[in-house]
């Protein structure tokens, strides 16, 4: 057996460490200058890198998309990658990336929910139990006891409001993967083959844009985010996250479902919760208990009965 054998699966893995890097520096970024002031310059960022990389694989920077694919793919745009993401950096912000990232394991249960309205893809027995088995996992780590002497303490207050936009952030990004679904699918006509994956991320990305700039201008946030660009450190974290996550990673994760099953590719990209403990220590000195462990292995197992059924 050679490398290439094993693409799918070394792309799959190779996008876990991304997205996990991406949270790293996402969180670094947001505790300096904030979740708002991130995900605004981080979202412009990521639609540069995405049309240059558009223009050299299409030679055009516009998606050929028809008028009900800009509907339904900006709608996931908003929800997902507006609204959703505003949600995650929140997270990442006030619980950190290795409490937060298991939340982010909620995010194909409400895909799974949501593609049974949209796209009437059933519910077998064993999604169920995949469901049930990954909320078990995030409830363990969530009733964690934290030592409040910890050099990581987080008091419960604060911790709530995390939990409550990792559960928003997930419920976005779940719901917006399945109307982009849609948008790239069965909006592009009977007969016609789906959107390209980086055409798909464009204009996703593009819209979403635009809306999170709208609100900042109507919620009168434009100078307090202008200003966070002096944060020079903050926003060579913000630009490394952007290229990190939206890009290579969305881009490898187009490869790991190419080439390897989908229930082995999504379930290997399922495995933040776990990689993001050694980060943390290492970066941050934060232990995690044997509680803590157990509860992101009992998470990760659910997504895997989710996806590999």
């Amino acid at each position: 057996m050679t490398v290439g054998t094993y693409i799918g699966e070394i792309a799959a893995l190779a996008t876990s460490a991304l997205w996990t890097a991406c949270s790293i520096l996402f969180a670094a970024a947001s505790r300096r200058i904030g979740a708002l002031s991130v995900n605004a310059y981080r979202i412009v960022m990521a639609v540069c890198v995405l049309a240059i990389a558009h223009l050299f694989a299409f030679g055009t920077i516009v998606p050929p998309a028809n008028e009900a694919q800009w509907f339904y793919l900006g709608l996931s745009g908003v929800i997902g990658l507006a609204l959703g993401d505003f949600g995650y950096f929140g997270m990442l912000a006030l619980i950190g990336p290795r409490r937060g990232l298991l939340l982010t394991s909620l995010a194909p249960i409400f895909s799974s929910i949501t593609a049974y309205y949209i796209l009437a893809e059933r519910l077998s027995s064993w999604d169920v139990t995949g469901i049930a088995v990954t909320l078990v996992g995030i409830t363990i780590v969530i009733l964690e006891r934290e030592d409040a002497a910890s050099p990581t303490f987080i008091p419960l207050r604060k911790r709530i409001y995390g939990y409550l936009c990792g559960v928003g952030g997930a419920l976005g990004q779940g719901v917006g993967l399945v109307v982009s679904k849609y948008g790239m699918i069965v909006a592009a006509g009977e007969g016609v083959p789906p959107l390209d994956p980086l055409s798909t991320a464009l204009l996703r990305m593009v819209v979403a844009a635009v809306v999170v700039w709208m609100s900042i201008v109507a919620a009168g946030r434009v100078k307090p985010v202008l200003a966070s660009r002096h944060d020079v450190a903050a926003i060579k974290r913000t630009f490394a996250g952007a290229v990190t996550g939206p890009f290579l990673g969305v881009w490898l994760s187009m490869v790991a479902v190419t080439h390897a099953a989908a229930g082995v590719a999504a379930t290997l990209m399922s495995l933040m919760p776990v990689m993001v403990i050694p980060v943390v220590w290492a970066i941050y000195k934060e232990k995690t208990s044997w509680r803590g462990m157990v509860g992101a292995a009992v998470a990760v197992a659910g997504v895997a009965i989710l996806f590999m059924v």
